[in-house]
This record gives C-alpha cells, structure tokens and sequence, in this order.
C-alpha cells in the first residue's frame, strides 16, 4: 500500500453515493485513516461539479451500480481526476462500461475488504489501474467486437446525419436518453425524436437491435468533445497530474 507517515500529504478524495447512508458509512470510515482527506456529495454531476470546485480533489470513488453512465459525464469534466467505480456485484457490462467512461479501477464491494478499498485507491492514486484477470478478460473481448459508430449502407454511403451518428454512438455506450440530451445540449423530447427517425431509417425497432446493426455495419468514429452547457458548469482544471503507470493491480 505504501508507507505513509506525518510528512506525506493525504490523498483527496470524493465520495460520490446514491445511496445517502451507504456513502456517509463509507466517508466516515475512510476519514479514520490519517492518509487520506474526504469530502462527499450526492451522485449528480452538478453536485460534483460543485464539490470540486470547493475542494481539490485526486481520486474520486464512484457508487453508481443503477447509474454507470453518470461516470462519463464526470470524467469528459474532469478527465484528470483518478475515477474507481464501486459496485455490489461486477457483470460483464458494467466492466466494459466503466473503463469505457474513464475509470481507473472497478471494485468489488460485495466481496473484498475495507483494507483492500485502501490499496486500490492508493494505487489508482500512484497511476496504475485495478483490474482483476477475468475483468481483463472483459476489456480484451470487448475491443475485438466494438461496435462502430458510424453507419453505412451496402455502397458505403451514410445513412444518418452527423447528429443521428451521435446518438447511435452514445446509445452504443449505454447512456439513457436522459443522459444523451445532457451530452448533447438537448431535450430527451428531440433524443427520442432523433431515436424514432433512426429507427426508421435503418429499420430497427429497439435500442438492442440499434447497436447489434452499429456493431454489424459501423465503421469507428472519434469520441465526442465535452458538450458546451457541461463545460460552463467548470469553475477550473484541475492542476494535479495523475501518473500513466499502466501497471496492472
């Protein structure tokens, strides 16, 4: 875990919890420890948002097991920020999802250790990653299938606007139509909108069939900027650099 004495400086960290007592159970028992300093706030980015801006903050634990997609909008804020995901029970999805949306470590609840919450945030802190093998695994297979997000017909034309392409793209990475209209600067009314002339278009009828023909007749596309209305929310960078040690857990 690494030595830590009255000369080191502690660890910022933010605990961000849906669940109001599970995250003040969590603070309060991280705040016992001398090596790290803890603040927390509810699990929404404007109450994030606004925590950091009071206080700096080097790696944030992140609660979110109904809410995975919440990490990516914090992460395009803020991307140089240490990000773990805690979760009750790990799945396939949930894994791929959350180093997709910028984690640096996924953390079992159910079935590890206070004292091994500890190494995992000062090693995610030192710049590695905290992955299990089989977790590995998850990401290995996923990049051999990532879907495309561009959609093309049988002549490689496209068959969607560049805005229609967005949305395929973010509905690929599992984001909610809520959480499509935050990163887009749009209402979910015009999200479904665009969602009903996709479908049209391609002649699908659901979200899961949506990404099974992104993943059959796609071709990759660069990952979308920070929208504007987040942006404004941004008091300031942060100024703390977090190490690229790719050193595995």
């Amino acid at each position: 875990m690494g030595i830590f004495s009255a000369d080191t400086a502690p660890i910022e960290i933010l605990v961000a919890d849906s669940n109001h007592m599970h995250g003040q159970l969590l603070t309060g028992a991280l705040r016992r420890r001398a090596e790290f300093r803890v603040t927390s706030c509810c699990l929404d980015i404007d109450a994030i948002i606004a925590t950091i801006a009071k206080d700096p903050i080097a790696v944030a634990l992140i609660d979110a097991t109904d809410e995975t997609s919440i990490l990516r909008s914090f992460h395009l804020a803020y991307p140089r920020i240490a990000k773990i995901l805690l979760l009750e029970q790990l799945n396939r999805d949930e894994v791929i999802n959350a180093f997709r949306f910028g984690a640096r470590g996924v953390f079992d609840l159910a079935d590890s250790s206070f004292r091994t919450l500890c190494k995992c945030i000062h090693r995610v802190h030192q710049g590695q990653i905290w992955i299990s093998n089989e977790q590995l695994s998850y990401l290995v297979e996923a990049l051999a299938v990532g879907p495309g997000m561009r959609v093309l017909n049988s002549r490689g034309a496209d068959l969607l606007t560049p805005r229609e392409e967005q949305v395929v793209a973010l509905v690929a990475d599992g984001l909610s139509n809520r959480y499509i209209a935050r990163e887009l600067g749009l209402s979910v009314h015009t999200v479904k909108k665009y969602l009903f002339r996709i479908f049209d278009k391609l002649g699908v009828s659901s979200r899961v069939e949506l990404v099974l023909y992104a993943m059959s007749h796609g071709e990759a596309r660069a990952v979308e900027c920070i929208p504007a209305p987040l942006a404004k929310k941004i008091a300031r960078p942060q100024a703390r650099e977090v190490g690229v040690l790719e050193q595995l857990a």
